[in-house]
């Protein structure tokens, strides 16, 4: 069974940081596609970044270009969102998401992903 848990979210202030974590299981780590997703109240879910294991480079939303970085650790079957220079309108829960067997290079769409973590809560105070 695919399994995915985010970690990481948190209170912080506006111009700090957080690291965020998707912890991976029930399938081999080498060969998938994870997105990042975020949903603000009353807001559509937005696609924030996506990383593919075997080509590509990763992409990022124009809103987070050059203040997040998304990166795995395949020896731990998990993927991080970096997010620095936090504004309050990142504000949202934080899904990952995956896919098995695809490259996905550009704006992660939710309905190309199959597997989806909890969430965690991102709080971005002014």
């Amino acid at each position: 069974e695919v399994q995915l848990v985010e970690s990481g979210g948190g209170l912080v202030q506006a111009g700090g940081s957080l690291r965020l974590s998707c912890a991976a299981s029930g399938f081999t780590f080498d060969d998938y596609a994870i997105g990042w997703f975020r949903q603000a109240p009353g807001k559509e879910r937005e696609g924030v970044s996506c990383i593919s294991s075997s080509e590509g480079s990763p992409y990022y939303a124009d809103s987070v270009k050059g203040r997040f970085t998304i990166s795995s650790d395949n020896a731990k079957n998990t993927v991080y969102l970096q997010m620095n220079s936090l504004k309050p309108e990142d504000t949202a829960v934080y899904y990952c998401a995956a896919v098995l067997g695809v490259v996905i290079t550009t704006a992660p769409k939710a309905e190309e992903y199959d597997y989806w973590g909890q969430g965690t809560q991102v709080t971005v105070s002014s």
